[in-house]
């Protein structure tokens, strides 16, 4: 909650941090600190998006635009309060939504083979450009296929070839996934936060926290509604919590009879929020791990770390220990309990936190991103991987590119790459079944449509003949 807490800090951040601080734990212990972390940053990010209409993470900035109007009218408290149950009900919706498709689809997954599993991450990338890029798509490839690129750096998977590595004997082991991460969300965010003047910190929260029976009660079809969409928006690959928040608040806007409210201070449209990005959180685990994709930003990081503490998740995952899938929805059942604990109990003393000036913040949380991207592999090289994706990751940040296709681009690119050489090594060189086996012909043909609908002007032309009267 802390580390949602303080801008600049995300839950990706936090979960690569905290994983490189786990490598001589139990795997179980590991993966409950790493999921208690996700569910914590993601809901604590509301904190500071309602006091300071900052948002702590990118999945609560859905949340200010009703929340900060509420503190404001000196409505903090309740603001907060209605935050705190609208996550622990969203966790628990997508929680449900884990335990019950998990299992139907990891035996769907066993039928992919390496023609699916290629297309599966080629989509990957261009939904996750699309979606978290609407304004302009182009910029969201561009940011995915960059992070596809770069992982190719370093040995192929199959004969060990040395790719783009110069000569040099660290680029030929690639770029490792966890550094990457410190540096594009860590130490690209600390670059922002001291770009940016500095907050103005809220004193009070007001006496009320707890939200009234009628607001919750009342608005049930809400809560239900956001935690399906942002389960929905979980599971798709690389879109993640904020699309989850911004796709339940617009339509809790669409179906309110008060639309107009929306923006000034709702209560129904921070709670549709708040449902939405803490049911992507559950959301975005159900694929990695079901296909060892991941569905989220910080989902790429707990992904890794699983592989990091010998867990394999892949559509195997229900024959090779079917338990784990129902131990990860326990966790994700008690964290959501201490957030609703937690949250509520230290409403007041936890805005002590954001009086911390960001001048003593900052270098610390630099020292633990260095201290994190060398202690993975004790490599000098790591820290400077962590150092240039940060540098770029404050560039892309800088002209408006998206940083989810970035990093969903660097997981994928391993899957797709082994893929793609199995499957021409299994063709005998044709592409052939990569276009005509069930799977992979609709996996082809949701990529292009994708692409196509991303497009300008083609779009236009799709409506134009649509509306053409026969």
């Amino acid at each position: 909650m802390t580390v949602g807490m303080l801008p600049g800090l995300t839950a990706t951040l936090g979960i690569a941090l905290l994983t490189t601080l786990t490598f001589r734990m139990a795997a179980d212990d590991a993966i409950l600190i790493l999921i208690a972390m996700y569910v914590g940053a993601i809901y604590g990010g509301s904190r500071t998006a309602i006091l300071l209409n900052i948002p702590g993470t990118p999945a609560n900035a859905a949340s200010g635009l009703d929340g900060f109007p509420l503190a404001r009218a000196g409505r903090a408290g309740e603001a907060m309060g209605i935050a705190t149950v609208g996550s622990f009900f969203g966790s628990v919706v997508g929680l449900l939504a884990l335990a019950l498709i998990a299992p139907q689809l990891a035996e769907f997954g066993l039928r992919f083979q390496s023609y699916e599993f290629f297309w599966l991450a080629v989509f990957g990338v261009v939904i996750s450009g699309r979606l978290t890029a609407m304004d302009d798509p182009i910029k969201g490839w561009i940011s995915g296929f960059l992070g596809l690129f770069l992982a190719q750096v370093g040995q192929e998977g199959i004969h060990a070839y040395q790719r783009f590595a110069y000569g040099s004997v660290d680029l030929a082991g690639g770029f490792g996934l966890l550094p990457a991460l410190v540096g594009a969300f860590g130490f690209a965010e600390i670059l922002c936060v001291m770009k940016e003047p500095a907050y103005v910190t809220v004193r009070d929260v007001g006496s009320r926290i707890l939200p009234s029976l009628r607001d919750l009660f009342g608005r049930w079809w809400t809560v239900l509604r956001s935690g399906l969409i942002g389960t929905t928006m979980g599971i798709v690959p690389g879109v993640g919590e904020d699309m989850g928040a911004w796709v339940s608040y617009a339509a809790a806007r669409r179906a309110s009879r008060e639309p107009e409210t929306f923006g000034k201070g709702a209560t129904e449209g921070l709670l549709a929020a708040e449902t939405g990005n803490n049911a992507a959180v559950p959301g975005a685990i159900i694929p990695v791990l079901t296909l060892a994709v991941p569905g989220s930003a910080p989902a790429a990081v707990l992904l890794a770390a699983m592989f990091i503490h010998g867990v394999r998740p892949g559509p195997l995952i229900m024959i090779e220990s079917p338990d784990f899938v129902f131990q990860v929805a326990g966790m994700l059942f008690w964290a959501s309990v201490a957030i609703l604990v937690l949250g509520l109990a230290l409403t007041k003393p936890m805005l002590f936190v954001l009086r911390v000036p960001r001048e003593y913040l900052m270098p610390v949380i630099f020292v633990l991103c260095v201290v994190g991207a060398f202690a993975i592999a004790s490599r000098v090289f790591d820290v400077y991987v962590m150092l240039g994706f940060g540098i770029l990751g404050f560039a892309l940040r800088q002209m408006n590119y998206p940083m989810a296709p970035l990093v969903l681009g660097i997981v994928l690119g391993d899957i797709l790459d082994k893929n793609f050489r199995r499957g021409m090594v299994l063709s005998d060189g044709s592409f052939e079944p990569f276009v005509t086996r069930p799977i992979s012909a609709v996996l082809a043909a949701l990529t292009l449509v994708t692409i196509l609908w991303g497009i300008g002007p083609v779009r236009r032309a799709a409506g134009r003949l649509v509306r053409r009267p026969s």
